[in-house]
């Protein structure tokens, strides 16, 4: 069976990749997590996940805890223990059956690997992952920082609604966000490329441009699987995840996707680019949520 869904395939192919991705595909993204995909996630002291809220709607958030809070006890099955979980609606998210997908990134390196799986069982702040893919993701568009882990740093503080000005000026000065996506079928189908995927984006600071209720990114050339696009070409509904570093804050923006084919560069003619639209729906801001402290690298 392939590595990619119906909606993978027909960006890949839209894309100008046609069925070569497909190969590639079946040769990186595995059913297991090799050793050193293991040993990476143990040496995190955070990693970004994507769920699906009560409402059904993807949502972007972390756990945080102090390295080795991830652990894999075997190729199949990551477990975490005593960690936080920052962002609104991702808790919820987390219960046995539920799909769920992870990024493990560490910005100083520009490391980042992915896995998708289904939640076995989350209680006593211990949570149990069975794995359906793992595969890496290339270094580009990373900006380096360095994270540690500092509950001393996190604090209660209620969130506050809305796209306001605080929000959007998070959004403008953004070099880095996560999206969240999900298959339709994710949650009741078994096929291991039908659940949902968390990844990153990233550019030079303000890549992502406002107008009125909605953003816009351009899409840059990466590993050619498509995984976002793909899930949001059949599902555009999406979760979006924004930090603000210096103010120790996330931003988490419920957002309906589409996608805009612009023409293709005279030196790759039948490879077209794009631009990624983002309509907000709803906007909620943490403050002081992050159990973490970032320093340049």
């Amino acid at each position: 069976m392939t590595a990619f869904h119906a909606g993978e395939m027909a960006i890949q192919r839209r894309a100008g990749f046609g069925e070569s991705v497909v190969s590639v595909g079946a040769r990186f993204i595995r059913d297991a997590m090799p050793e050193q995909h293991q040993q990476f996630f143990a040496q995190l002291p955070f990693a970004v996940i994507g769920v699906i809220d009560a409402q059904g709607h993807p949502r972007a958030g972390l756990l945080a805890g102090a390295p080795g809070f991830l652990h894999a006890a075997d190729e199949r099955h990551l477990t975490a223990h005593g960690y936080t979980v920052v962002g609104e609606g991702i808790a919820e998210g987390m219960v046995p059956g539920a799909p769920l997908g992870m990024l493990g990134i560490e910005a100083g390196t520009r490391r980042r690997n992915r896995l998708n799986g289904t939640v076995v069982d989350a209680q006593n702040e211990t949570l149990h992952i069975t794995v359906s893919q793992s595969f890496g993701n290339c270094p580009k568009y990373i900006t380096p920082r360095h994270a540690t882990w500092a509950p001393e740093n996190a604090r209660s503080a209620p969130t506050a609604n809305g796209w306001d000005e605080v929000a959007r000026r998070i959004v403008a000065g953004a070099d880095t966000f996560f999206i969240a996506s999900a298959h339709p079928e994710a949650g009741v189908s078994a096929v291991a490329s039908h659940g949902v995927d968390v990844s990153h984006r990233g550019g030079e600071a303000g890549f992502v441009k406002l107008s009125g209720t909605s953003l816009s990114v351009p899409d840059y050339p990466g590993n050619r699987f498509f995984n976002t696009l793909g899930n949001l070409e059949l599902n555009p509904l999406a979760g979006l995840l924004f930090i603000d570093f210096a103010q120790s804050q996330i931003l988490q923006l419920a957002v309906r996707a589409r996608l805009k084919w612009l023409p293709a560069r005279p030196e790759a003619p039948d490879r077209p680019e794009r631009l990624l639209h983002f309509d907000v729906l709803r906007a909620e801001r943490s403050s002081g949520a992050l159990p973490l402290l970032w320093a340049d690298a």
